[in-house]
């Protein structure tokens, strides 16, 4: 069957209990935990397999045509977020997927609906986790298109630009250049936005495979960008600091550098679950696919960004250790200078008297 998935990611800022989740949202939606099908279970190892909510059936009205679409969403234990709204296309015309695709292009039309089910999503988690909140205009766009055979798809590179443009053979190689197959009858096509499967049989598998490798870029921009805010926050604090006198000066970098040490540990372990999220260990096929998804959605990037500014931060934690051990020092000298004078004094008023 040819579809379209048309994938949101958002990150709730902190791990989440998912047993506790799945009996709360049992109470409304149909719940189940996502698993692969096609391959021996330790193929590919999850430690907590995310749980799949069923948001039912929703109408989309988009280039003057109605779809019925259904609507589910995964939750993953390091807090993130994952809508998913599959349009179901039951001609195997390739225009009828390309012009499909061309009305959805800007996905502006399912803006509403991925904003409902958040705020809906939020409700109920905020009953069961304090100070909980979903950063909405922070997220993660991606299509993943599936047909049945070749013949059924358009041309890929035009599918992925939703453009209809005589593109060069350079282009086009570039953005054709992840290309994998497993059998003469299927083929897996991934690019930075979209990726495009052609599969007689159901590749859940697949499509699962590159959505948590979206899952995983996504997690590394958004502790990237929270490094970056934390980062200038302590320089902020630093700068305060100094403009405070001796004493209250180093009771404050005392401070800064507990805080520091508490976000280098929560952000250290976050980072590890993240690149542990999942392991194929087994299926070379499979294992191709997601190391290829990670690699064009530029993983190494992010996760050394992310690397380079934890170091900065246990930098400047060791600046601010060394900094208060030194003052520390000098304080301890004042205070044998002045026991030795007072000592000194002492004894010259004991002379005299």
């Amino acid at each position: 069957m040819t579809t379209i998935r048309f994938y949101r990611i958002y990150d709730a800022g902190m791990a989440v209990n998912l047993d506790e989740l799945e009996e709360a949202f049992a109470e409304k939606y149909i719940t189940s935990r996502a698993r692969f099908r096609r391959i021996h279970p330790k193929s590919i190892v999850m430690d907590k397999p995310p749980l799949v909510l069923n948001m039912g059936q929703i109408t989309v009205e988009a280039g003057g045509k109605t779809y019925e679409m259904s609507m589910s969403v995964k939750i993953l234990d390091i807090g993130v977020i994952s809508i998913c709204i599959i349009c179901y296309l039951g001609e195997s015309d390739p225009a009828v997927l390309y012009e499909t695709a061309l009305s959805f292009g800007g996905k502006d039309c399912l803006s509403d609906h991925f904003y409902t089910t958040l705020k809906t999503l939020d409700e109920i988690f905020s009953i069961y986790i304090r100070d909980f909140v979903i950063e909405e205009d922070f997220y993660e766009d991606y299509t993943i298109y599936t047909v049945e055979k070749e013949t059924d798809a358009p041309d890929p590179v035009s599918l992925f630009l939703c453009d209809g443009t005589d593109f060069s053979d350079q282009f086009r190689d570039e953005t054709l250049r992840n290309v994998l197959s497993y059998s003469r009858n299927d083929k897996v096509i991934i690019s930075w936005d979209g990726a495009l499967i052609i599969s007689p049989e159901s590749p859940d598998d697949i499509i699962d495979l590159i959505e948590y490798a979206n899952v995983q870029v996504f997690e590394f921009r958004y502790y990237d960008r929270e490094l970056t805010n934390r980062i200038e926050n302590m320089y902020d604090d630093i700068e305060d600091a100094d403009r405070m006198y001796w004493f209250w000066r180093m009771y404050r970098y005392h401070g800064i550098m507990v805080v520091t040490m508490e976000i280098y540990a929560d952000l250290y372990e976050i980072i590890e679950r993240v690149n542990n999220l999942i392991k194929v260990t087994e299926d070379v096929y499979y294992a191709r696919v997601y190391e290829t998804a990670l690699k064009e959605f530029r993983i190494g990037q992010w996760s050394g960004s992310v690397t380079r500014k934890i170091d900065v931060l246990r930098e400047n934690y060791s600046m601010l250790s060394d900094e208060v051990r030194i003052q520390h020092s000098y304080f301890l000298e004042w205070i044998v200078i002045l026991l030795i004078g007072f000592e000194f004094l002492f004894a010259v008023w004991q002379y005299f008297i």
